[in-house]
């Protein structure tokens, strides 16, 4: 890639206008932890003239003709409903004749109500809910600041933001405990209503540098997506979008993933914090990940930074041999650098911790993906792979059901069915 090339790359910035902070007290959590990189008495909240220089810089940087702003915590809702009437303002007086802004919000909904749904709705904001499955699960990891359950007005924000004809995406972080309950938490979104769906795995370094018990283990995570993808490709394509699932497909289909955990290199979506300071990414928030100040700086050149870039290159660059001889390389490149904290059975870094997890749920998709991408390349929709394995099941069933006991085994052991299966009672 070319200088110019690279400078012309879009990018994102996760901004936090209330830096860290957050109502609540979730377990997994990884960024409550950044009130320590602030002096002590630190007022977090994005002041004005800071906002300001960033709406101006940010859409100034912008290719346009649609600049999206991501705002996001710490719980970002504590910022107030009128930071967001200055947002909005602020967007309108900076923006080209016939260009348009698009905000998104992520909460964990508990301070949401009619007010809030009314001023989200007014001002077209796509919503993001945090939500981790059923009252017992999602209340296992999420608790306020005196540690009580949060599923209740978690709820209760989401009739809000419905009452007002916003259906929120959900994110739903996938940690040790909820992992063992795939079907009870997928099954319980459907109930809900839920159209967009993202698994988040939880993946959390202690103090030691070693994963903690909240982290979510490979193997969990491998069953738990095959599991809601068997469920979800035979009764729910189309029903329910489910970002784990639908990424891979555009890979199949040869386009690239929007996701820069599956992209092959990153660096392209930064994180602000309240006090301007821009960081390397939402995830690399700290002293040597930190670019500069929008205060001070260009925000484009922090963004195209050699630094920066490296960073980005990096992903690629630095992949273990295991990873750049792996089959379903092309789906994950590696996965998230924060995740690559295990060494590749050759002793070689940088492997990610999921692996072993990842490789199962590609490998056990892809068909599926390959057959649907077919659909569509044929004009057929894609929801005609639910009729299509509806159809196998019925035939594997009539098989097992008129097999002869002398006859072979539908199994195709090559053995006689009365001594390889029937004995097991198959159906």
């Amino acid at each position: 890639m070319t200088d110019d090339a690279a400078t012309t790359q879009p990018f994102l910035v996760m901004a936090k206008p209330v830096g860290p902070i957050c109502n609540l007290d979730c377990g997994y959590c990884y960024y409550l932890g950044k009130k320590a990189l602030f002096p002590h008495g630190e007022p977090f909240k994005m002041r004005r003239e800071v906002l300001e220089t960033y709406v101006a810089k940010y859409i100034a940087a912008s290719p346009g003709p649609l600049v999206h702003f991501v705002w996001h915590g710490g719980e970002p809702t504590l910022a107030g409903i009128d930071f967001y009437r200055r947002v909005v303002e602020l967007q309108a007086r900076h923006l080209p004749e016939d260009w348009q802004c698009l905000n998104s919000l992520q909460t964990n909904g508990t301070l949401l109500d009619d007010a809030w749904g009314a001023f989200l709705a007014e001002h077209r904001f796509l919503v993001g809910l945090s939500l981790d499955g059923p009252p017992q699960l999602h209340d296992a990891g999420r608790v306020d600041r005196r540690g009580r359950p949060t599923y209740d007005r978690t709820l209760r924000g989401l009739r809000a933001l419905r009452a007002h004809g916003i259906d929120p995406d959900v994110l739903c972080a996938l940690h040790a405990g909820n992992a063992r309950h795939p079907l009870d938490v997928y099954r319980f979104f459907l109930d809900l209503g839920i159209s967009w769906l993202q698994f988040l795995p939880v993946v959390r370094r202690g103090v030691d540098g070693h994963v903690d018990s909240w982290s979510v283990s490979p193997e969990l995570m491998g069953d738990f997506l095959c599991t809601v993808f068997d469920e979800w490709v035979r009764y729910d394509v189309g029903r329910i979008g489910i970002q784990n699932f639908l990424e891979p497909f555009l890979v199949v289909k040869g386009q690239p993933a929007n996701l820069c955990v599956m992209a092959e290199t990153c660096g392209r979506a930064l994180a602000l914090e309240h006090d301007g300071s821009v960081y390397a990414c939402d995830h690399f928030v700290d002293a040597p990940h930190r670019l500069g100040s929008i205060v001070t700086e260009d925000l484009r050149d922090l963004a195209d930074a050699p630094g920066q870039r490296a960073f980005g290159e990096a992903k690629r660059d630095d992949l273990p041999s295991a990873c750049r001889s792996c089959d379903v390389r092309h789906f994950c490149h590696g996965g998230c650098p924060k995740d690559r904290v295990a060494s590749d059975p050759n002793g070689e870094p940088q492997l990610n911790y999921l692996c072993a997890g990842y490789r199962k749920f590609y490998r056990h998709v892809n068909p599926y993906l390959t057959r649907m991408g077919l659909l569509a390349l044929q004009g057929h929709p894609v929801t005609g792979i639910a009729d299509e394995l509806e159809a196998a099941e019925r035939h594997e069933r009539r098989l097992w059901r008129t097999a002869p006991r002398n006859g072979p085994c539908p199994c195709g052991s090559g053995e006689k069915y009365k001594r390889c299966c029937l004995p097991r009672q198959r159906l």
